[in-house]
């Protein structure tokens, strides 16, 4: 049994830090587990990771669900909400509040919408990092 240690730090960021080390450090797994493989320490017919994760931030800025929020956004957002999801598309983490005012049901269901498809575009992004 092996255990890998991923310890982030986001150099350069406007907001979003958190979701920014989950992605990343997605993709640092993923490679250090490709390498592993190479080297021997991994058997390489083994299958360590179940799935891809990415994360992304989305709130509600003047009652409109945005994705991504900057740190402009991020302070004036009504809600705000960081989403973590597996590569097909479950949710491993929801975490929001409401700033300001309480959210409904349908703004819920806008922003988990919204979060998904930010996630599926940096799962894009990571299979791209990842083939180099």
């Amino acid at each position: 049994e092996n255990t890998i240690v991923i310890d982030c730090d986001v150099l350069q960021a406007d907001g979003g830090t958190r979701t920014a080390a989950i992605t990343g450090a997605y993709v640092a797994l993923a490679d250090a587990i490709a390498w592993a493989k190479s080297q021997g320490h991994i058997k390489a017919d083994s299958k360590p990771l179940s799935d891809s994760v990415a994360a992304v931030s989305v709130g509600i800025i003047d009652g409109v669900p945005m994705l991504d929020l900057c740190y402009e956004e991020d302070v004036r957002a009504d809600t705000d909400m960081n989403v973590v999801c597996s590569g097909d598309g479950r949710f491993i983490e929801v975490q929001g509040t409401a700033e300001g005012v309480p959210f409904d049901r349908n703004l819920l269901n806008s922003l988990l919408d919204l979060a998904v498809a930010g996630c599926v575009e940096l799962e894009k992004i990571q299979k791209a990092a990842l083939a180099k």
